[in-house]
């Protein structure tokens, strides 16, 4: 396992819950947590990817569960396990998501698969925040929640309504939590990044560099390719101490993006 480039450990002693931690930002993510001390706990879907990360990261450090996110008795069992392995959850970085399967519009809305993302998207990340939050409560830990939510957060778009609309309610979320669990210590924020290629969505490294050069010329940061591990940095602030008295907050990660393409395409995170 790699050594962080810093001297300090952000997050030493810490246990924390990644989900969709098998691919993507969140595999960047629970490797990113390792290196800084965390005890991590993978959650996803997919079991071969989730096990061979937990694997690599070792033994010692990382721990694999099987868990649908929209199954509240799932979410809990993922939560149990931690606590009952390690004494403890300090994180929870609900990262757990999915995107469109056609470019709904609002004329064409397809209500089965509208109700399927969200079910993964907003129920999922609700029942991760409410789970975890309860964890901390009851256990008296001022921990740290982040959750996934993108730039379409903020922004409309000709398509992929069912997605966009789910990523504003994670917004939601978060600033509901943040108030109603300030009080116990408990700091809840979210991460917005733009397009980030990865597996979930590109097939290929053609359709990667499609994406990095759909993007680039859209963000006034230039000579910077937004990568996982951008967004990984920007999650490990918000869970460190280095951010103990932001709450409530969406940190974006988009390179300071100045348009979107038309017709927009935002479903990599």
């Amino acid at each position: 396992m790699a050594e962080p480039s810093v001297c300090v450990k952000k997050l030493q002693g810490k246990v924390a819950i990644v989900t969709g931690g098998a691919s993507g930002i969140g595999e960047a993510t629970a490797r990113l947590f390792a290196d800084h001390g965390a005890i991590v706990v993978i959650a996803d879907i997919q079991d071969e990817l989730g096990r061979s990360v937990a694997q690599s990261i070792g033994s010692h450090h990382c721990s694999y569960v099987h868990c649908d996110v929209s199954d509240e008795e799932q979410v809990k069992t993922l939560v149990a396990f931690t606590v009952q392995t390690y004494g403890n959850l300090d994180i929870m970085f609900s990262n757990a998501g999915t995107i469109s399967s056609s470019d709904q519009t609002v004329l064409d809305l397809d209500v089965s698969q509208f109700d399927r993302l969200f079910a993964v998207n907003t129920r999922g990340m609700a029942i991760c925040v409410k789970q975890a939050a309860r964890s901390m409560v009851e256990r008296r830990v001022k921990g740290s929640i982040v959750c996934t939510a993108s730039v379409a957060a903020s922004r409309g778009a000709n398509m992929r309504t069912d997605y966009i609309m789910s990523k504003h309610a994670v917004l939601g979320l978060v600033r509901c939590a943040s108030h109603q669990l300030g009080g116990y210590g408990i700091r809840v924020n979210s991460v917005s990044p733009s397009a980030v290629p990865t597996g979930l969505t590109c097939k290929s490294p053609e359709e990667m560099m499609g994406v990095r050069k759909r993007y680039e010329p859209l963000t006034s940061l230039k000579g910077t390719v937004l990568s996982v591990r951008h967004v990984a940095d920007a999650v490990l602030f918000l869970v460190s101490d280095e951010s103990a008295f932001i709450t409530g907050h969406e940190l974006a990660v988009d390179g300071g993006l100045i348009s979107l393409p038309p017709p927009v395409s935002l479903e990599a995170n």
